[in-house]
């Protein structure tokens, strides 16, 4: 008989390991198992959170599903498809659409691409996209931008080649190509513009004739007073010269606010054509920087410091300031604007801005041809295209005139000067004489220069009664100090060559002239 098994032998606890088992064991122990072991550690980990929501990466979530880019990728994406960068000769950096008007677009601000790309992206996805990924965006962008040649980048007018653009401020971006002799209205523009919240559409221009003599009857003004406001508005379709600020003075009542407003809408229609004097010099630049033309209502005074800032807007300002949120980065704002002012008496004038001075006084208004403002806007309204039509016209003739004219004597606007000699020949027919005219008023307002300065008063009472004399600053001063002097007066040999250099230019015009000379003594010769 066979022995039994002890009913008390325990089972086995688990069945022993199977062929699979001990195959895994072996390929760890052989290192081939490192992705099933990295596979087991990403299991361990928490999940992502969906990057599109928060502006950030892409990739396969915790899910294995792909996920689509970044709210900043696409909106890179969207304006690309739809913009090209650019740097503009300004230092600054633009969007330009790749089909339609050739208008340039600030990447940043209320008007510039940010708020086409906010507009574009809810249009797709639904959902609003994310200042900081909008940012971001827009960073990549003003990369993008700044590898590009410069371009020029104009604001209402512009040169090209040897004709001048004037942008009519429509959002079709039609423009006026005004070439030697003749104007056309273009579809595109064949240079790219920027516009601001103060750049508003004009009217089109018409070829109906009249349309100056029809704004004259607009102004009290007389013959050669209109025709220099004639020259004015001509010579602001010329970019790329020093314009003389347009100053309309005349007694209380003669409508030298409308006047200037009037001129003003011909060619660089605005919200605000009128302006107040800015109260520092820190508010210039942006009021003066975002329209051509600017026009200051109603000036009491002109104290130095803007005066310093009209002379340099004549010539060409430029601007520098530090960057917001840097300590190393500037801004750079650099900008040449025609200036107009209306004044009953602007005060005494510093050399340097009298002779950048273009006078035009209005003569008072009888009481029977006094006009409502709604009556003068409705007439106004209803010549506008005949007005920007004969501006045009005259605009056209000049720039055929001008390689044919000789000034003998050039004055400190000597650009200006040209235009008015082309003027003049153009419109030789009609007796134009703009160029004495405007000489005259120049050596009337030196003279005024001179009268309203003491210290020049008796530079050329002095040089008057010597003919000549030689010396040094000390010397002089001596000799022209009286014994109450002015509080104006210079009180050191330095403070008087500086006020000498200032006021030379309007005593050259009146017959001293002041010369400086260098050597083991610095010498100031005075001449009559």
């Amino acid at each position: 008989m066979a022995d039994e098994q002890p009913a008390d032998t325990p089972e086995p606890e688990s069945d022993p390991p199977g062929e699979d088992v001990l195959d895994s064991l072996a390929a760890i122990a052989n290192g081939a198992g490192a992705e099933v072991e990295a596979q087991f550690q990403q299991l361990d980990k928490p999940k992502s959170t969906d990057s599109t929501k928060s502006g950030s990466g892409s990739g396969a979530g915790g899910d294995g599903k792909e996920k689509g880019p970044s709210q900043a990728t696409r909106l890179v994406e969207l304006a690309n498809a739809a913009f090209r960068t650019v740097a503009g000769a300004d230092g600054k950096t633009y969007a330009v659409a790749l089909t339609g008007p050739r208008i340039a677009l600030p990447l940043r601000g209320e008007m510039g691409l940010r708020l086409h790309l906010a507009s574009t992206y809810y249009a797709e996805t639904g959902s609003a996209a994310g200042s900081s990924a909008l940012a971001d965006a827009l960073t990549v962008l003003e990369g993008q931008a700044m590898t590009t040649t410069p371009e020029p980048v104009a604001l209402r007018v512009a040169r090209h080649e040897n004709t001048l653009v004037l942008d009519l401020g429509h959002a079709d971006g039609r423009c006026i190509v005004i070439s030697p002799g003749e104007w056309h209205l273009e579809p595109e523009s064949p240079v790219l513009f920027r516009r601001t919240r103060l750049t508003s559409p004009i009217p089109l221009p018409s070829r109906e004739v009249g349309g100056l003599a029809k704004l004259h009857e607009l102004l009290n003004v007389s013959d050669s007073g209109f025709r220099l406001m004639v020259a004015w508005l001509v010579a602001s379709l010329f970019p790329d010269i020093a314009h003389p600020i347009l100053t309309i003075c005349g007694e209380q009542g003669t409508a030298k606010s409308t006047c200037g407003r009037l001129l003003v809408s011909v060619v660089d229609e605005s919200p605000a054509p009128l302006r107040t004097p800015p109260k520092d010099a820190g508010s210039w630049p942006a009021q003066a920087a975002a329209s051509w033309t600017v026009m200051l209502d109603n000036i009491s005074t002109i104290a130095p410091w803007m005066s310093d800032l009209l002379c340099k807007a004549v010539t060409g300002d430029g601007m520098v300031t530090r960057a917001l949120y840097t300590d190393d980065d500037v801004n750079i704002l650099s900008f040449r604007r025609v200036l107009g002012m209306t004044t009953i008496d602007a005060g005494a004038l510093r050399g340097d801005l009298a002779e950048r001075i273009l006078l035009a006084e209005l003569d008072p208004i009888p009481a029977d041809k006094r006009r409502t403002e709604e009556e003068v806007n409705t007439l106004f309204e209803q010549i506008r295209p005949a007005v920007l039509g004969g501006v045009l016209d005259q605009t056209a003739a000049v720039l055929a005139a001008l390689p044919n004219v000789n000034v003998a004597e050039l004055p400190r606007l000597a650009d200006f000067a040209r235009i008015l000699a082309a003027l003049d020949h153009v419109n030789q027919a009609d007796g134009w004489t703009t160029l004495d005219d405007y000489t005259t008023l120049a050596a009337e307002l030196t003279e005024a220069v001179i009268e309203a300065d003491p210290f020049a008063d008796a530079v050329r009472t002095f040089a008057t009664s010597q003919r000549s004399w030689e010396g040094g600053a000390a010397k002089l001063l001596e000799a022209l100090t009286p014994a109450e002097p002015p509080k104006t007066w210079p009180r050191t040999a330095r403070a008087l060559s500086g006020h000498l250099r200032r006021v030379a230019p309007a005593l050259r015009r009146n017959g001293v002239n002041v010369e400086f000379t260098r050597g083991k003594e610095r010498l100031i010769k005075l001449t009559f």
